[in-house]
């Protein structure tokens, strides 16, 4: 009798994580969930009554078929390549920081400061207190909730996410109120930034992709050689084994989430100065939360982060320039981008999972 009950109590399946898989065969099972992910779009793709090749053919023709559609492609991969790298730290540290987007935002606005009130600082002046000026607005916002974590156990996943909604309503109370452009009439905006508070472009594009770059290097040597780092790590895997090793670790996570907080402000920074010249509630546009997909596909690795952000990017603005080409629906776009991603983010689980089915016992 106890038996039975037991058994109507265990789930049908559940979920075990798999053994530790060799480097090459995870890349070969990466690149078998990247072909199976572009069969499944053909399928769509047939379904809708158009030819996959041209499909495809368009969309990687169309992020660099000319000079304007690289730097298209280029301005794209700049803030989730940026956003990518910040959420890595936290991440290798089992901090699940959802809040990418709203650090972003923040940097945003801390570098908006300098950019509407001090411009008759020297240009290279300014751009320097501006990123600084980012990487401690994100920096700050990252903080919050490491804060509340280390010393009251909150949820992270969703105290990062909630304080995204209040940095968007914070662009939204400064368009609105003190910042507002007096010149605007109607809709209100925040005035443009002046020449001097912009970017400078380096081969046509924002400086902004020069700063991924340097970023990308700093982050992989940083994670990989440093003892920060190595402190990451062993905080990821148990923070009973990081005590027990002499670590402190509220002090390693609050360090770590500022550092993540910090580096996706500069993206925030990058934005406004390089790209709208100004700040607005789509300044972030959902980066923040397609960082996360690029750098858990990724691997947590900041190189191969830069590689998976580049074909993040030819999707998007391929996929852009495919449907004016063939006069599809904008929906059609997002439909193919979502099947190609869930494909490869559902392989990618079962690369690290296996599914353990109910068995009956003997008595």
């Amino acid at each position: 009798m106890e038996r039975s009950i037991r058994m109507k109590k265990e789930p049908l399946f559940h979920v075990v994580k798999k053994a530790e898989v060799s480097y090459g065969k995870t890349v070969m099972l990466s690149l078998l969930a990247v072909v199976i992910a572009i069969i499944a779009g053909g399928i769509f793709i047939l379904a809708i009554g158009q030819n996959p090749f041209e499909i495809y053919a368009s969309i990687v023709q169309g992020a660099w078929r000319s000079k304007i559609a690289a730097k298209g492609t280029i301005k794209i991969a700049i803030p989730l390549l940026i956003a990518a790298l910040g959420i890595t730290p936290a991440f290798q540290m089992r901090f699940w920081n959802i809040g990418a987007e709203g650090q972003i935002i923040m940097g945003g606005i801390f570098a908006t400061y300098f950019a509407l009130f001090l411009t008759g600082l020297p240009h290279w002046l300014l751009l320097i207190l501006m990123f600084l000026a980012g990487a401690v607005g994100g920096g700050l916002w990252g903080l919050i909730p490491a804060y509340f974590k280390t010393k009251y156990g909150t949820n992270e996943t969703l105290f990062t996410l909630m304080m995204n909604y209040i940095a968007l309503y914070m662009i939204k109370y400064l368009t609105e109120g003190p910042w507002r452009d007096p010149a605007s009439s109607g809709f209100p905006k925040i005035a443009s930034f002046v020449p001097n508070a912009r970017l400078d472009q380096i081969f046509g594009v924002h400086a902004g992709w020069l700063i991924g770059l340097i970023l990308a290097v700093v982050m992989f040597i940083y994670l990989k050689f440093s003892k920060q780092g190595y402190e990451i790590s062993v905080v990821g895997e148990s923070t009973n084994t990081a005590r027990y090793a002499g670590m402190n670790v509220k002090k390693i996570v609050i360090r770590t989430m500022f550092l993540s907080g910090a580096i996706c402000g500069i993206a925030g920074m990058c934005q406004v100065s390089g790209a709208a010249y100004t700040l607005g509630e789509g300044i972030a546009g959902g980066v923040g939360f397609t960082a996360i997909i690029v750098a858990w596909l990724a691997k947590l690795n900041p190189i191969i982060i830069l590689i998976v952000t580049v074909l993040f990017s030819m999707l998007d603005k391929g996929c852009s320039v495919m449907q004016s080409d063939f006069g599809l629906s904008p929906a059609v776009s997002s439909i193919l981008q979502g099947i190609i991603l869930f494909s490869i983010l559902a392989l990618d689980f079962f690369n690290r999972y296996r599914i353990v089915l109910r068995q009956r016992r003997k008595a």
